[in-house]
């Protein structure tokens, strides 16, 4: 979702706060507002804090599911955990990733090596 997008949806009411952060925080904040990407490194900075936000609540949603489950069918074990690690990775599909290494000896056109 775009910033313009997610700021339709958050109040208009805001307060003040002071915070320290890193200098490199502040830099790709002051980025995003020359570039476009923010309007304000005020904005940028509740963006991320809104997002922020919404990933703890994901987590929480997540660890409530896995008690859930863990409650009904009892608790998942370590093997279990590996032996579906293995099955998503033997089923992934790379779409990034190294290229095939080619042959060291590069060739020029017309033949020559």
């Amino acid at each position: 979702m775009s910033y313009r997008g997610y700021h339709r949806g958050m109040s208009t009411r805001k307060e003040r706060l002071t915070v320290t952060v890193d200098p490199a925080f502040i830099e790709a904040g002051n980025d995003a507002v020359s570039e476009g990407r923010a309007e304000s490194l005020s904005a940028w900075v509740n963006a991320a804090l809104a997002e922020r936000v919404a990933r703890e609540r994901r987590l929480v949603a997540l660890a409530e599911a896995v008690s859930a489950y863990e409650e009904r069918f009892g608790v998942i074990s370590a093997q279990e955990l590996a032996d579906q690690a293995r099955a998503d990775r033997e089923s992934a599909v790379v779409v990034r990733g190294n290229k095939p290494k080619s042959n060291s000896r590069k060739t020029r056109r017309g033949g020559a090596t």
